[in-house]
C-alpha cells in the first residue's frame, strides 16, 4: 500500500462524514501533511511537460507577466518542484529567483531539477533574511537551499527555503516581484498572506497571482447535460459561502482546499498595498479540451483566473 493510499484511507471517512468539519471554519494544521504525502503525485502529474495547462497557459501567461516587468529579484510562493522558479530564471532581466515552500518532498526535488545536488548554504540563498544569518520559519532547519543548473544557463541564481506563505523568512522590500501559482486556494490565512507579499515587495514591485477561477470553480460547480430538459449549462456552487474542506483529486489523493469569493483576495491585496492593474481569464487551453468531448461544451468557461498587482510606491 503506497504512502497515498495510506493517506487517502485515513481522510476520506471523516472529512466525507456530516458534523466532522465546519466547512465554514479553518481546517486542522494536519491537512497541511497532505502535500506531503502526495508530492510524488503533483510532480508526476502537473510538471515536466505532463499537464497541458501548465505547458500552454500557466508558463506562457506567468512567463508574460514577467517580462514586462523584468524583476531583478523574484520570488515564487508555493513553488512546489520548482518549475516555475526555473521559468522565472528563463526571463530576460532576473538575476535571482527564491522559491519557497512549506514541504520538504517538494524542495528535494526542486534541488535535483534544477541542479542543486548537495549545494547547500545558511540563510536563503542571497535573499535579505529576517533576524540573524540562517533564521526562518520554525522547522526550516534554518538552510535555505541553493542551486544552479537551469537558472545559472538564463544567467539568474535559483535558490530554495522552506517556509509559508503566511511566515516570509525575508526582509522588508526584498524582491522586485513575487507569484502564486495555484496556491491560495489550498491555504489558510489568505490576509496575512497577502500583507506578506505587500511586506517583502519592493515599492512599485509586481505581484501575479493565478488561482482557481473562485466564481466557476465554487464548490459543487461543473458542466451539466441535462438529458431530461434537453439543457447543458455550466452550474456553479454557493460561490459567497467560504467553504474549508478537503477534496479527493485523483485516486486516493486528497489535497485541502479553501474556497473564497473574489472579493476576499482584491480586498486583502487592497489592504496590503497591492492595487490591481490586469485581470485575465483565459478559456480552457486546446490540450485540455482535447481530453474529453465534454471538455469542450464548456470552452467558454474559464477554469484559472489572473490578478496582477503593483505594491503602491508610497504609503496611503
Amino acid at each position: 500500500m503506497t504512502a497515498g493510499k495510506e493517506a487517502g484511507q485515513a481522510w476520506s471517512a471523516p472529512y466525507q462524514a456530516d458534523g466532522y468539519h465546519d466547512a465554514g471554519g479553518p481546517l486542522p494544521a494536519e491537512a497541511e501533511q497532505l502535500w506531503e504525502v502526495n508530492a510524488g503525485w503533483w510532480q508526476e502529474a502537473f510538471t515536466a511537460g505532463a499537464d497541458a495547462e501548465y505547458v500552454e497557459q500557466i508558463i506562457p501567461l506567468l512567463a508574460e507577466q514577467l517580462r514586462s516587468v523584468r524583476p531583478g529579484r523574484a520570488l515564487d510562493i508555493g513553488c512546489g518542484e520548482g518549475q516555475l522558479s526555473r521559468v522565472a530564471a528563463g526571463v530576460e532581466g532576473t538575476r535571482h529567483v527564491v522559491g519557497v515552500d512549506p514541504t520538504r518532498s517538494q524542495l528535494s526535488v526542486a534541488l535535483e531539477r534544477t541542479g542543486a545536488g548537495t549545494d547547500e548554504e545558511p540563510g536563503t540563498g542571497g535573499a535579505a533574511a529576517r533576524g540573524p544569518e540562517g533564521s526562518g520559519p520554525e522547522g526550516s532547519g534554518g538552510h535555505g537551499m541553493s542551486g544552479r543548473g537551469a537558472g545559472e544557463a538564463a544567467g539568474a541564481r535559483v535558490t530554495y527555503a522552506r517556509a509559508s506563505a503566511a511566515s516570509l523568512p525575508f526582509a522588508d522590500a526584498s524582491f522586485d516581484a513575487a507569484f502564486a501559482c495555484l496556491v491560495f486556494e489550498h491555504i489558510e490565512g489568505t490576509a496575512g498572506a497577502l500583507a506578506e507579499v505587500g511586506r517583502v515587495l519592493a515599492p512599485g514591485g509586481t505581484f501575479v497571482l493565478l488561482l482557481n477561477h473562485p466564481l466557476l470553480q465554487a464548490p459543487g460547480s461543473g458542466w451539466v447535460d441535462d438529458q431530461i430538459l434537453g439543457e447543458q449549462y455550466w452550474r456553479i456552487g454557493p460561490y459567497l459561502v467560504e467553504h474549508h474542506g478537503v477534496e479527493e483529486v485523483d485516486k486516493d489523493v486528497w489535497i485541502p482546499f479553501v474556497h473564497r469569493p473574489l472579493s476576499v483576495y482584491v480586498n486583502a491585496m487592497a489592504a496590503a498595498g497591492l492595487y490591481l492593474t490586469r485581470m485575465e481569464e483565459p478559456a480552457p487551453p486546446e490540450g485540455f479540451l482535447a481530453r474529453a468531448d465534454e471538455y469542450r461544451e464548456a470552452a467558454a468557461f474559464p477554469r484559472l483566473l489572473m490578478l496582477r498587482a503593483e505594491k503602491l510606491a508610497r504609503g496611503r
